[in-house]
């Protein structure tokens, strides 16, 4: 991740706003602005210490960790400074809403981009990791174990093969819904992330 280090703090123009930049929280999967922060010196050193994105408070006068709350923490991926050095574009990945209110963002917005659908079906599948296996199919497969997750995995990939071959577009897009869930089943066994398969991906662009 690039994040920015304490060597990197000179650089930012503290004193243009009495000591505090301001910052735009992103999610660095949808792109959706989340919320707008206020960082001193010891909340930026903070942030890229722990990893969660911390704040300082104007009217309670202190550091304050998004989360330490409610443990809707903003995991920060990437901290970027502006082009006059005075304002921060924070990526990270929230956990759970990022308003108090219960919203997705501060701004009142609910996010259900589609766009980015496989990652909300990652969390899905995480969350029922641990649920029971008579109420989840999700469930059971993991109780199951990692040589029948994967032969689901063969099998819905064969499923997806016979269907491009015959030409059945409906049937091919359903297939190919059950092998992407499978394969995200899969990747949850093996504590692989979407996210690291897309910086695969992104490796071997040209």
């Amino acid at each position: 991740m690039n994040l920015l280090n304490v060597n990197d703090f000179s650089a930012i123009d503290f004193k243009k706003n009495g000591g505090l930049v301001p910052a735009i929280i992103q999610n660095y999967r949808t792109n959706a602005v989340l919320m707008l922060g206020y960082l001193n010196e010891d909340a930026l050193k903070k942030t890229v210490e722990s990893g969660k994105a911390t704040f300082f408070s104007r009217s309670k006068k202190r550091l304050w960790t998004k989360g330490e709350t409610s443990g809707n923490f903003l995991i920060v991926k990437n901290i970027l400074i502006d082009c006059d050095k005075d304002a921060l574009l924070i990526k990270a990945d929230p956990v759970g809403p990022t308003c108090h209110t219960g919203s997705d963002t501060c701004f009142n917005e609910i996010i259900k981009s589609d766009n980015n659908f496989l990652y909300r079906l990652e969390e899905i599948i995480s969350e029922r990791k641990n649920a029971s296996a008579e109420k989840s199919y999700t469930a059971s497969l993991f109780k199951k174990g990692i040589n029948k997750i994967a032969q689901k995995v063969g099998e819905e990939a064969t499923e997806v093969v016979i269907e491009a071959i015959d030409g059945n577009a409906e049937k091919l897009k359903e297939e190919t819904a059950d092998l992407l869930y499978h394969l995200l089943v899969l990747l949850a066994e093996k504590n692989i992330s979407l996210e690291e398969i897309n910086e695969t991906l992104r490796k071997r662009e040209k």
